[in-house]
């Protein structure tokens, strides 16, 4: 099937660990056709999560691609990892996404890695509507979750739904656009009139919906005061606009595990979310639209190596691309040959002789080509945005038992390294170990066991280790550093003078200039920056990254034959270590915001072990009969926590976990 552009949604499931985004994509693919039977998470059956360990540990661990089609609109779905460990699959997924629905758990509402995922949405600019899941279990509560959506995240939620019966007895919805009733008997949804019993409600819901609407919408606001109502076509139009503008979230609520909710679901992903056509993408340049008449463009955003060869997923922004053609990688200068371009469906893939734009597929072809790279045709190139690095935070030594699987180890290290950015991979120049460094606890294992799986390889696994910061508490004035080098030919001459600072938390690093009279020229004052640059690789209390800090040169001299742009940047280099030797540093550790969620009656050990791991209570409510917990803690502390928890609790403790940035450690250094 194919549609014209405004017909094509490009669109993203988000959601905390276990809302139930995955079996909300299985429901899609089931009322749209695409399935024929209901695949469920705890069973191991669903399309999406389809990688072994995913069905072993029953949660999405890696970004899968879906398609489908609904009322005439072609509909490429990804439904995205909830844990926290896994962002960096949502932040490249939201990269090249015009759209998303954000699922929220009908007990919980909005939880750690909600607000995670929709401030990275936010960043993005994609346009979201909210789907409020489990209206089926006790204890839901369709308006305390909006509540807490209005409260910790900040939009303008727009209440188009709301349920008919509650918890054991939800069998459907009132759909205040449209002012009717939809019930799903078994699989079959059922349109009728609102209730009776329900009517007033309904009455009052939509007139609070059509003011809300009226407040941020001009169209709507003049329909409003000229007739004291808004009309259907009226309502929907203003609730896309807004939906698109970021000024409303549409907010609708279901039951994706019994199958209610799915279906209005999807007609308001093709009503209020954008085409490829409504949105511009960033780095794309303006004579580049998104038409497939334009010059190719696209954005690698993941790859993946199969049994059968390396696939490389990319989003098309404008253009055509055929099998057989030769693209540009844009940012190495480097030609790929596209030898087959597939529509993806999970792990299964349909071949087609083309990609336009507005298109997700994979190629088959590229060998070189990374995430983030921008791919065009060689007569018009283009350099698209690509999506942000993350930093990892945990680290662990690796090696191969046997001492011949050494070689191979290196290879699975650097192919697994190349599919996910968020891995790094390096040799400890001190101990000789092989180092791999990820998001988490859990993103690390889960790497070194998908190379135990594909590879055949035992592997031996250090403890694993935080990623340290070091950073200024008291700088130092006028540090004088001359760097003077003669062996018989030209020589090296850089004299500088330096302030340091400290900046406040959260900054990285800043350099100014405050030389007067030409005494350094422009081109050596941009060398002394990168020189510092450099010196911020290594800290002198344990050779750690050094971050929040203000350099400034203050003055400086040359020599009219021995300075250079090398001899400054070895200065610049020189002299900040010099500098940070004689200031006053703190080590800073990554620390994260945790939610624990215990029985009453267990509380008291719990906070009792939060506190011996270093633990700052910052919040506490209580639903019923259990209680959780936020707290601020050290990342080193919570190694093996979820043992310790489970074991605390007898398995009735849960918990999550979100980076909450650095802080310094409780004993504070002085180099020097």
């Amino acid at each position: 099937m194919r549609n014209k552009l405004t017909h094509v949604r490009n669109l993203g499931i988000l959601a905390h660990v276990d809302a139930g985004k995955t079996t909300l994509t299985e429901r899609i693919l089931y009322a749209t056709g695409t399935t024929y039977k209901r695949g469920e998470v705890h069973d191991g059956t669903t399309v999406t999560d389809f990688d072994s360990q995913e069905r072993d540990r029953g949660i999405t661990i890696f970004a899968a691609a879906v398609s489908c089609a609904w009322d005439d609109h072609w509909i490429n779905l990804i439904d995205t990892p909830g844990h926290v460990d896994f962002s960096d699959e949502v932040e490249r997924s939201l990269r090249v996404l015009d759209g998303a629905v954000v699922v929220f758990d009908g007990v919980a509402g909005v939880e750690p890695q909600t607000e995670s995922v929709w401030r990275q949405a936010d960043r993005h600019g994609v346009p979201r509507i909210a789907f409020v899941n489990k209206m089926d279990r006790a204890g839901a509560d369709l308006d305390a979750a909006v509540a807490s959506i209005r409260e910790r995240l900040h939009p303008t939620p727009l209440v188009v739904q709301f349920p008919i019966g509650q918890e054991e007895e939800f069998t459907g919805v009132v759909d205040l656009v449209h002012m009717r009733s939809l019930r799903w008997a078994s699989d079959t949804l059922e349109e009728g009139p609102v209730p009776d019993a329900l009517l007033d409600e309904a009455r009052r819901r939509r007139r609070v919906l059509e003011e809300s609407v009226a407040e941020r919408h001009a169209g709507a606001l003049e329909e409003f005061c000229a007739d004291a109502a808004i009309s259907v076509a009226s309502l929907t139009a203003a609730l896309r606009d807004l939906t698109r503008s970021g000024d409303g979230v549409v907010v609708l609520c279901g039951s994706a595990y019994r199958n209610r909710g799915t279906e209005p679901l999807l007609t308001a992903v093709v009503e209020y979310l954008p085409s490829p056509v409504d949105v511009s993408p960033r780095g794309v340049a303006r004579d580049r639209p998104a038409d497939p008449a334009a010059p190719f463009a696209g954005l690698v955003f993941k790859v993946v190596a199969t049994a059968t060869g390396r696939l490389t997923y990319v989003r098309v922004y404008s253009g055509t691309v055929h099998k057989g053609e030769s693209v540009l990688d844009a940012g190495a200068g480097r030609t790929e040959r596209i030898a087959r371009i597939l529509r993806v469906h999970a792990d299964r893939h349909t071949e087609l002789t083309e990609a336009t734009a507005g298109d997700i597929v994979a190629l088959v072809g590229p060998k070189a080509a990374r995430v983030g790279a921008s791919l065009c045709v060689p007569s018009a190139p283009v350099l698209l945005e690509p999506p942000a690095a993350t930093e990892p935070v945990v680290s662990v030594a690796v090696e191969a038992r046997r001492a011949g699987d050494t070689e191979r180890l290196a290879t699975a290290l650097a192919w697994l390294a190349e599919e996910d950015p968020s891995l790094t991979v390096r040799n400890d120049a001190q101990t000789g170990q092989t180092v791999l460094s990820g998001m988490g606890e859990l993103h690390l294992e889960v790497a070194v066991e998908k190379i135990r799986r594909s590879r055949g390889l035992e592997i031996g696994v250090g403890r694993p280790e935080v990623a340290y910061r070091e950073t200024v508490v008291s700088g130092v004035s006028g540090l004088v550093y001359r760097h003077v080098k003669q062996d018989g030919g030209a020589g090296q001459f850089a004299h500088v003078v330096l302030d340091v600072a400290p900046l406040p938390a959260g900054a990285d690093f800043v350099f100014r200039s405050a030389v007067v009279g030409g005494r350094v020229p422009r081109e050596y004052v941009r060398a002394v920056e990168a020189g510092c640059r450099d010196a911020l690789s290594e800290g002198p209390l344990g050779g750690h990254p050094v971050t929040g800090l203000a350099v400034t040169l203050t003055d400086g001299a040359t020599h009219v034959k021995d300075s250079s742009e090398l001899a400054f940047r070895f200065a610049g280099r020189f002299g900040l270590r010099e500098a940070l030797r004689a200031s006053e540093m703190t080590l800073l550790e990554p620390v994260t915001e945790i939610a624990v969620t215990v029985p009453e009656d267990e509380l008291g050990g719990v906070l009792g072990d939060l506190a011996m791991r270093r633990g700052r209570v910052t919040a506490s409510t209580t639903r019923g009969s259990t209680v959780t917990i936020t707290a601020t803690v050290p990342l080193s502390e919570l190694f093996g926590y979820a043992n310790r928890l489970r074991s605390r609790t007898h398995g009735r403790g849960t918990f999550t976990v979100r980076p909450a940035g650095y802080a310094p450690t409780p004993s504070r250094a002085t180099a020097g």
